[in-house]
C-alpha cells in the first residue's frame, strides 16, 4: 500500500551541530494512486497561455487540407514530433459584419477577443488569456507573465481593452530579475518564509480598500464606475499578494535558474531566436515553480519586422515583394521565415515535455493558443487564420487531430478553449462571431 505523506513533508537531519531541512518535489507519493490528482484529491494545477507568430504560412503548405490526424506540410515540419500534442483549426472564418478589416490586426483581435475591431487600435473585448487569468491567476504570484522576443514591450496582445495593454518583458534578463530576483523566496526550502513587505503591501492595500467605500459615497454613478474598475485591479493584486504569503505547490523541475547575460533584443532572426528560447526555459521553470499558471510569448508581430542580420528586408516586405517562384509554385523566402516561426513553437513546446508531473508532464497539464494574424499574408486574408491548440489541459482536450471549420466562426475555437480551461460561459463573441457551439470532436 503507498504511504501517503504531507506536500509539505520536508527531510530533516544535522549538518554540523546544525538542523537542516530539504523540501521534496512532487512525488508520487504525495498523489493519487493513478497520479492524476494531488493525494487529497484536488486536480494537478491547471495553466494557460499563448503563442503568436506574424504572417501564418505560404498557402496549402501548413497542413493537408482532409480533417481527421495530423498531417503536417512542409511548413509545419518542425512540429510533428509534437503533433500528437496538437490540434490545428483551419477554414474558420472572421465575418466582417459589413466592417472594413485593418491589415495584420483583425485577424489576431478576432482570434483572441470574440470581435471584429471597428478600426486598427480598437480592443473591443478582454483578450481570452485575460479571461482565463480572472479565473485562475490570482493563485500565484504574477497573474500573467507577458514575453516578447523581438524587443518592444508594446508588442504583446493581452489587454483587458484598447486603453489596457499588458505590457510585455522583452528581455529574458529582466525576465529573471522580475521572477527569481530579490523578492523570489524559494518555495522548496525547508525554512520558507514569505517576504515580509508582501504582508505590508496586503495592510496597505485592505486599509486603502476600507477608505474606498466612505470615497465613492461622495461621487457620482459615472466615477463609481471607473473607481470600481480601479479597485477590482487593487483586489486582484491582494489576491496575488496572498497568494506570495503561502507556499505554492511545486514541481521536481523548480530550481532557481543562474541569471542570463545582458545579452541585446531586437528585431533581427538570429537575436529573437536566442531572446525566445532563453524566455521559453525561464517561463518553463516559473510555472514548475507556480510563480504563474497564465502566460503569453510573441515570437514575431503581426507586421513582422524580423529579417535575418545584415538584410534590409523583412519578412514582411517579402510577402508582398517577393514573386512566387515559377517552379516552386510559392515565395521561397516567405517559406524559409515561417519554417523558423514554426521551429521556434516547436522549441517552446520542447521543455514543456520534459518537466515531469505525476503520471503526465507540464504540457498534459497546459493548453497553449497558438495562432497567426492571416491565412495568406499577401492578400491579407483573415479567413482561414491559423490557429492550434498544444497540451492536454489535464486531459480535458482530445489532441492530434485537424479540425476543418467549413466557414464557422473562429470564435468556436476560443469558446472550446475558455470552456476546457473551466470557465462556465454558453456563449461567446459578438455579432456574427457570436457562438455557443463548441467543438466537440476535441473535448474530452
Amino acid at each position: 500500500m503507498k504511504r501517503k505523506l504531507h506536500r509539505r513533508a520536508v527531510l530533516r537531519g544535522m549538518l554540523g551541530a546544525s538542523a537542516i531541512g530539504v523540501g521534496l518535489p512532487l512525488l508520487d507519493c504525495f498523489l493519487n494512486e493513478n497520479g492524476t490528482a494531488l493525494a487529497d484529491g484536488r486536480p494537478m494545477p491547471l495553466r494557460f497561455g499563448t503563442w503568436f507568430w506574424g504572417l501564418g504560412h505560404n498557402p496549402g503548405r501548413g497542413i493537408a487540407p482532409k480533417a481527421g490526424p495530423i498531417e503536417f506540410r512542409e511548413e509545419c515540419q518542425p512540429l510533428v514530433p509534437y503533433q500528437d500534442q496538437i490540434n490545428y483549426f483551419s477554414d474558420f472564418n472572421a465575418p466582417m459584419d459589413g466592417r472594413v478589416s485593418a491589415v495584420h490586426f483583425t485577424g489576431w483581435v478576432a482570434c483572441r477577443t470574440g470581435t471584429v475591431p471597428l478600426r486598427g487600435g480598437d480592443i473591443p473585448d478582454p483578450t481570452l488569456d485575460v479571461l482565463v487569468s480572472d479565473a485562475i491567476g490570482g493563485s500565484t504570484r504574477f497573474r500573467s507573465l507577458d514575453l516578447t522576443s523581438v524587443g518592444d514591450p508594446k508588442d504583446s496582445y493581452t489587454l483587458r481593452s484598447a486603453g489596457s495593454r499588458n505590457a510585455a518583458e522583452v528581455s529574458p534578463l529582466a525576465l529573471y530579475q522580475r521572477v527569481f530576483g530579490g523578492d523570489f523566496v524559494d518555495p522548496r526550502r525547508a525554512d520558507f518564509k514569505p517576504d515580509p513587505k508582501i504582508a505590508l503591501r496586503q495592510s496597505v492595500l485592505s486599509a486603502v480598500m476600507e477608505q474606498s467605500k466612505d470615497f465613492e459615497k461622495t461621487i457620482g454613478a459615472a466615477d463609481r464606475v471607473r473607481m470600481d474598475e480601479y479597485f477590482t485591479s487593487i483586489r486582484q493584486m491582494e489576491r496575488q499578494l496572498q497568494a506570495g504569503l503561502e507556499r505554492p505547490e511545486v514541481s521536481a523541475a523548480c530550481v532557481r535558474p543562474p541569471m542570463p547575460p545582458d545579452a541585446p533584443v531586437g528585431v533581427e532572426l538570429e537575436t529573437v531566436v536566442v531572446t525566445h528560447a532563453a524566455m521559453t526555459d525561464l517561463l518553463v521553470i516559473a510555472l514548475a515553480c507556480n510563480q504563474t499558471r497564465v502566460f503569453n510569448m510573441l515570437f514575431s508581430q503581426s507586421l513582422s519586422m524580423v529579417r535575418r542580420r545584415g538584410e534590409a528586408h523583412t519578412h514582411h516586405t517579402l510577402t508582398h515583394e517577393e514573386p512566387v517562384d515559377a517552379t516552386l509554385g510559392y515565395q521561397a523566402e516567405v517559406a524559409w521565415y515561417n519554417i523558423k516561426s514554426m521551429e521556434a513553437l516547436a522549441r517552446f513546446v520542447e521543455p514543456f515535455t520534459k518537466v515531469r508531473e505525476g503520471a503526465g508532464t507540464l504540457l498534459d497539464n497546459t493548453l497553449i493558443f497558438a495562432n497567426s494574424d492571416t491565412n495568406n499574408a499577401k492578400v491579407h486574408s483573415v479567413d482561414g487564420v491559423p490557429v492550434m491548440t498544444i497540451g492536454r489541459a489535464g486531459g480535458r482536450l482530445k489532441t492530434g487531430r485537424h479540425i476543418v471549420g467549413g466557414g464557422d466562426p473562429i470564435s468556436r475555437v476560443g469558446l472550446t478553449v475558455l470552456q476546457a480551461m473551466g470557465l462556465q460561459l454558453p456563449s461567446w463573441g459578438t455579432a456574427s462571431l457570436r457562438t455557443s457551439k463548441t467543438i466537440t470532436e476535441v473535448l474530452a
